[in-house]
């Protein structure tokens, strides 16, 4: 937690000193959620939200990934088409979720066949939700959790983000180092 605590406040004095530039704007937490999304432009929400993810990945690049090797924790692959872990933050909350947008149900399937090694691993229960449409009407299948009440836009909030995805995804990553495999037999 150390170790992001000052990646974190590398962060905010960045983004303190952009803001400063910009406006004499303070931020603020909790319900004002619906403020910071009026307040800033496109592109301030892109900046703030970039500098969070550059955050991260900094955080996150020296450590290893299960097998030992060096992982883009940002961009994980699990090198099967279809399925996809991703992590995302708002003004609202911040997520973690495998995706599956296999056409094929054997793929969340064998999620639910590896349902108790998957949550054994995490050391928590994760929402279950199959065949649901996203907006693009697309249907895909996900197994997330959350974290609410917190704002990436409000770099306070960034070591509580940050203290939430890391060892998720880590989790995730030790679970995928022994489950790929039964999904590699479904290709």
């Amino acid at each position: 937690m150390h170790s992001a605590y000052l990646v974190c406040h590398q962060m905010v004095a960045i983004t303190e000193v952009w803001m400063t530039q910009r406006t004499s704007r303070k931020f603020c937490t909790g319900a004002c959620s619906e403020y910071f999304r009026s307040m800033y432009s496109k592109q301030e929400v892109s900046k703030l939200k970039e500098n969070f993810w550059t955050a991260f990945g900094r955080y996150m690049k020296p450590v290893l990934s299960a097998d030992g090797e060096p992982i883009s924790w940002l961009n994980y692959k699990t090198g099967i088409p279809g399925v996809f872990f991703k992590m995302d933050a708002d003004s609202r909350h911040a997520s973690i979720s495998i995706v599956i947008t296999q056409s094929d149900p054997r793929f969340y399937n064998q999620f639910v066949h590896n349902k108790a090694f998957l949550e054994t691993t995490l050391d928590e229960s994760w929402q279950w939700t199959a065949n649901a449409t996203d907006e693009y009407g697309k249907t895909m299948s996900t197994i997330s959790t959350q974290l609410e009440g917190v704002n990436v836009l409000n770099s306070g909030d960034w070591p509580e983000i940050i203290s939430f995805f890391k060892p998720r995804i880590i989790a995730l990553d030790e679970f995928w180092s022994m489950a790929k495999y039964s999904f590699e037999g479904l290709l």
